[in-house]
């Protein structure tokens, strides 16, 4: 029985040993499920947070997306523009250097041109100078000659410039009976006059023009048909006068033009014996002036 007795005390301090494990071990337990609670509300917590966390990210993903695709298509369009851009940039060079060249062409017609007009400018100026020189001796050369006629009545003779020549009007009166070729001694006189002062002009020409009225000649020859050869043969009479008395041969031409150059209409006497003249034109030889504007 005692034996039986100690075996029940072994077996309860035994027993009392293991419970003593088992509430430390309950304790311990305890005491980890606690911990694990914690844990486990820090990490509901965490999720909880990350949860937001994830929302917010995934909002600002989306709103990214947003960002994204606005930037895409507004890169695609600058992209575009930039092409456009580019193109009329190009268009825009290509224009300026079109520019540039046709302003180096014209700067160098422009220095063309200036050389050209400072090369025109003295030569017009060098004509000026003898256009202004042969006026003066025109001018000169008038006064001289109606120094050489002071004698004569302005009736019988005049002496006028006109486009830079000296006309000596002669009327029949002075020179011709009517009908004549033959010079009166008065005439011849007024002609020699006129030679002594035109023999020392070496540079002018001298036109003699014989002119009649429209009325026809009362006797005709062999060479004197009409007023055309009337007036041919008077302005050769006084070719020869003035040749005989000092104007060079090579200076004078004779011409006629009969009745075709009235200075008045034929209606009258009076008139017609103002159609009844020579004219004497004195022109400038304008050779030199010519020869400036190289006309051949």
């Amino acid at each position: 029985m005692q034996k039986q007795y100690d075996n029940l005390l072994t077996e309860k301090v035994r027993m009392e040993a293991e419970l003593s494990e088992c509430t430390d071990s309950l304790s311990v337990m305890n005491g980890t499920i606690e911990e694990l609670q914690s844990l486990n509300a820090d990490y509901s917590n965490k999720n909880a947070s990350l949860d937001n966390q994830l929302d917010q990210s995934e909002s600002s993903l989306s709103s990214l997306k947003e960002q994204h695709a606005e930037l895409t298509k507004y890169y695609d369009n600058l992209r575009n523009s930039s092409g456009q851009l580019n193109k009329s940039l190009d268009d825009q060079q290509q224009e300026l250097l079109t520019i540039r060249e046709n302003l180096e062409k014209t700067r160098k017609m422009n220095d063309v041109l200036n050389v050209d007009l400072v090369a025109r400018e003295k030569k017009v100026a060098e004509l000026e100078k003898i256009l202004e020189d042969e006026a003066n001796a025109t001018k000169q050369l008038k006064t001289k000659i109606a120094n050489s006629l002071l004698s004569f009545d302005e009736s019988e003779l005049k002496v006028s410039t006109k486009n830079g020549k000296v006309y000596v009007s002669l009327a029949e009166k002075l020179l011709f009976k009517s009908g004549s070729i033959s010079i009166d001694p008065k005439g011849v006189s007024a002609l020699k006059q006129l030679a002594k002062a035109l023999q020392s002009q070496k540079d002018i020409n001298i036109m003699v023009e014989g002119h009649t009225d429209n009325i026809p000649i009362s006797k005709t020859t062999t060479h004197m048909k009409d007023n055309w050869d009337l007036s041919v043969l008077r302005a050769t009479s006084i070719v020869k006068i003035l040749t005989n008395n000092g104007v060079a041969k090579q200076q004078i031409i004779a011409a006629g033009k009969g009745e075709f150059s009235p200075v008045a209409d034929n209606k009258s006497p009076e008139n017609r014996q103002l159609n009844r003249r020579t004219e004497i034109i004195i022109t400038p030889d304008l050779g030199e002036l010519f020869e400036m504007l190289n006309v051949e």
